[in-house]
């Protein structure tokens, strides 16, 4: 069975350089059939509280497709030197579709010096959900973007590498469940 990877973008910014993250690896993901797209710009989502936010339509609808994916591709904005409040809020909401995910992120900050913002959302995910964090992730600052596009050639070969290694992953987790005893 093919793998199926879920690209998030989780900026709900009009005119989110993370988002043009995601759109990237979206098209450069190879097979195109393998990823799927989401941007929580068009969702309305609860702000986490822990009640009856779980309840919530877009919620129930997001944890299914979390928990039905190989892998997870987390598109993040960087603010203040850690990852958008946004993708946190997704995480709280969905929890336990998380367990066991392969979870990649893209990251898209102002400068250059965040590059390890990252890390707190991923040591939560590895430590409370058990998941596997992949070891690259691309961060690319506002020089790598044009309006509407990532322009830095450079940023766009880690993009493919970043999904290329994710479906290695996939694949070999597909080989593992189907081995346990």
């Amino acid at each position: 069975m093919p793998s199926h990877v879920l690209i998030i973008s989780t900026s709900l910014h009009p005119e989110s350089k993370s988002r043009l993250l995601a759109q990237e690896a979206h098209k450069l993901g190879a097979p195109p059939d393998t990823f799927e797209l989401i941007d929580l710009a068009q969702y309305k989502l609860p702000v986490c509280d822990g009640s009856a936010a779980y309840a919530d339509e877009s919620v129930i609808a997001l944890s299914k497709k979390i928990k039905a994916s190989d892998a997870v591709l987390l598109a993040v904005p960087v603010y203040n030197f850690a990852s958008g409040a946004n993708a946190k809020n997704l995480i709280e909401l969905t929890g336990q579709a998380w367990e066991d995910k392969i979870v990649g992120f893209m990251c898209a900050a102002g400068g250059e010096h965040s590059y390890m913002a990252i890390m707190g959302l991923a040591n939560s995910l590895m430590l409370d959900f058990r998941c596997v964090i992949m070891p690259r992730f691309v961060y690319a600052n506002s020089e790598s973007f044009g309006p509407t596009s990532v322009t830095n050639e450079g940023v766009r070969k880690r993009i493919t590498q970043l999904t290329n290694a994710l479906l290695k992953f996939a694949k070999v987790n597909d080989v593992v469940d189907a081995v346990k005893i």
